[in-house]
């Protein structure tokens, strides 16, 4: 019997891509964030060939790719087309969303441009988890939306009870400081490096040699009983 071959996300280092998007991403840079501290921007980036792809490929039972990649309107012209980029450390914002959805007891809404932004987002002053792919906006859980200051106090002592390396912003109206219309939870700059892809130091781009690769297929019946801590996971410097 033949074996169906099929292929995981494909993973691509973010110097290979064209001037627009190397532009737009700033793979590898060192930024600041609203207290000074430095941090370097994902190099590595997961590549989504259309809507459809995004749509299909699961993170875990209950979050699509496609809620990680939703943009506004003061995002980058480019990053509303096709191929988009995502950084791989997106797995661990999906692992601690289903998580975070089971002790909310229902189900978890990101907003638009909620969860990954880049660097040229219009409101990306300073360095956020954001950037990185390890921050959410949740603005509704189930049919309640999240507008009162109850609400979101109680789903914010739910998500900082996961794990201490969950933070959210609390109560208030100082925007990036504070939230009044959304749980936001964050896991701080984090850079993911799947397993399948070979690291350099070559920060150019390879024309003749583009740096990618392709996921081995997650078992999608294991994942539907445990979802496993993904890849090699490090604090951006």
């Amino acid at each position: 019997m033949s074996e169906e071959v099929v292929k995981g996300l494909k993973v691509v280092d973010a110097f290979d891509l064209d001037d627009e998007l190397r532009t737009i991403l700033r793979p590898g840079e060192m930024v600041r964030d609203e207290h000074g501290r430095r941090h370097r921007l994902p190099r590595y980036f997961y590549e989504i060939e259309s809507h459809e792809a995004a749509v299909a490929t699961k993170l875990t039972p209950h979050f699509g790719l496609n809620e990680f990649v939703l943009t506004d309107l003061k995002e980058a012209p480019r990053l509303h087309q096709y191929p988009r980029y995502v950084p791989c450390a997106v797995r661990l914002l999906a692992f601690y969303l289903q998580q975070f959805r089971a002790a909310a007891g229902g189900s978890v809404h990101i907003a638009v441009n909620g969860a990954y932004r880049s660097p040229a987002h219009k409101l990306a002053t300073n360095a956020t988890s954001h950037m990185w792919g390890t921050a959410a906006d949740i603005y509704r859980i189930g049919s309640n939306i999240l507008k009162t200051k109850e609400q979101i106090e109680k789903y914010n002592v739910m998500a900082e009870d996961l794990s201490e390396d969950v933070s959210v912003h609390p109560y208030g109206h100082v925007t990036g400081k504070d939230a009044d219309d959304h749980v936001h939870l964050d896991l701080g700059f984090i850079l993911l490096i799947p397993r399948e892809i070979s690291e350099d130091r070559m920060e150019q781009p390879q024309e003749s040699r583009p740096r990618f690769a392709f996921e081995e297929r997650r078992r999608t019946d294991r994942r539907d009983q445990v979802v496993p801590f993904p890849e090699t996971a490090t604090k951006s410097d």
